[in-house]
């Protein structure tokens, strides 16, 4: 398999293409973070809301790739935001893992219940005391990561946020991109709805790859863009991994890009904010 670029990011150096664990439990968890370090991932995504990182932390214990070479993030979750609840929930997490800190950690969704000052001072306690080596945002608009920014004392590395074919994320791309960030993609294959595009087939098929393996090169080969695909399938965890002995050429990467809109949305709960909406 093809090593995996990375992307520099305020001190931070990320895989750029990453393994994501949303709604992989139990045994399957393990086996597939496992095989997908195996495989050559580098970049394991988890959260406290996906209920796995105890067995994140053992995929990783039992893996033959070195802590050192692996770069960890998880999440914290809306209900442990407040002043305290914050550094008490990163530190159950860090135990979880089994590690001595992890290399991100994002608040996973904007709390309008929580002054945002004291999610961010919070934020920065945790990589003070040592619990994480970066820490970031996950689900920002343009505004809060701008206020975000503005109040963090230490630099914000990524907004990890939806990003694939078929949504437009211009304004959220050009705010990481102006605060030196990155963009970290989940849903990066829109859960599956890249193979109903002729476009990406038509691409696909010139290159003799699969619509998925298409639409992460396209999130890859963008400056500033982390994909981060998830899947309990061995096979299809290798086929997305796949993805960097081929280029797209400028045009390709235009005719993608020209499918995205503001509807193509999938992830949006009733505690979402009120998204950016493209130019």
């Amino acid at each position: 398999m093809n090593d995996v670029p990375t992307l520099a990011a305020q001190g931070a150096t990320i895989p750029k293409l990453g393994f994501g664990t949303w709604q992989i439990t139990g045994e399957d968890c393990v086996d597939a973070v496992k095989h997908a370090l195996a495989t050559g991932y580098r970049h394991i995504d988890t959260a406290q809301a996906y209920e796995n990182e105890p067995e994140v932390g053992e995929a990783i214990e039992q893996s033959d790739v070195p802590r050192e070479e692996i770069f960890l993030t998880t999440k914290i979750w809306m209900a442990n935001m407040a002043a305290g609840d914050l550094e008490r929930s990163a530190r159950r997490s860090v135990e979880k893992l089994k590690v001595d800190r992890v290399d991100l950690l994002l608040l996973h969704w904007p709390n309008p219940d929580h002054p945002l000052e004291e999610m961010i001072a919070a934020l920065n306690a945790v990589r003070a005391e040592g619990l994480t080596r970066h820490i970031g945002v996950s689900n920002y608009t343009v505004d809060l990561l701008d206020q975000a920014v503005a109040i963090s004392d230490a630099p914000l590395v990524t907004n990890q946020v939806e990003y694939h074919p078929f949504i437009d994320q211009g304004p959220v791309l050009d705010a990481v991109r102006r605060h030196g960030m990155a963009l970290t993609a989940y849903s990066p294959i829109a859960q599956g709805g890249v193979n109903k595009s002729d476009v990406i087939a038509d691409i696909a098929k010139v290159h003799g790859k699969s619509a998925i393996q298409v639409s992460l090169r396209w999130l890859v080969q963008q400056d500033d863009v982390v994909a981060i695909p998830r899947s309990g399938k061995p096979e299809h965890i290798e086929s997305n991994f796949d993805v960097f002995d081929f280029e797209l050429t400028d045009e390709e990467m235009a005719r993608i890009a020209a499918l995205g809109s503001d509807d193509g949305r999938l992830i949006d709960p009733s505690w979402a904010p009120d998204w950016d909406r493209a130019a």
